[in-house]
């Protein structure tokens, strides 16, 4: 059921709401919210030597586990703005989107409110900036393709997915 799971009143009017799974409707005043996938812009961030950045989690979900730098679209946000300001948060890099990778449904944590995600990737190179850990993200690191972290320490199956379809286009 994901982001609509416990929803039982209607936000804008407090009367009960009908939920069907994949929107909840409002009788009383016509509001309707859809649970639609929460999209994100992630990149693969790889440098001159073919290497690929990663960052540790510094937050509640995955804390500590691998991630690919990226983060959630703002309402009205175009992706690649997103997948810029992401990148520029939590690396201190600059970077130029180069190719689009593809997208890939999953998860936002455990349990039955966990919100689905759309995860957009992109590839990037750095164009400017000083790399720093910053906002979600404790620690960064340059990976070759063989020296990826196990599937055991990568957060969300869809990093996981991504990080092997890159590896293997490596090869």
């Amino acid at each position: 059921m994901g982001i609509l799971h416990g929803w039982k009143h209607c936000p804008r009017c407090a009367e009960p709401l009908a939920n069907h799974g994949d929107r909840a409707e409002c009788v009383a005043c016509g509001f309707v919210q859809w649970a639609n996938s929460q999209p994100t812009a992630c990149a693969l961030v790889v440098d001159d030597e073919g290497r690929l950045l990663l960052g540790r989690r510094a937050t509640k979900i995955w804390h500590g586990y691998w991630d690919t730098p990226g983060g959630f679209l703002e309402e009205g946000e175009e992706p690649l703005d997103a997948l810029r300001r992401e990148l520029l948060e939590e690396t201190g890099l600059e970077v130029e989107p180069v190719d689009f990778v593809g997208g890939f449904t999953d998860r936002y944590g455990d349990g039955e409110d966990a919100p689905y995600t759309l995860n957009l990737y992109w590839t990037a190179r750095v164009v400017g900036g000083e790399e720093r850990p910053d906002d979600d993200v404790s620690e960064l690191r340059w990976f070759a393709p063989a020296e990826l972290p196990p599937p055991n320490e990568i957060a969300f199956d869809n990093v996981a997915r991504v990080l092997q379809l890159w590896r293997d286009q490596q090869a």
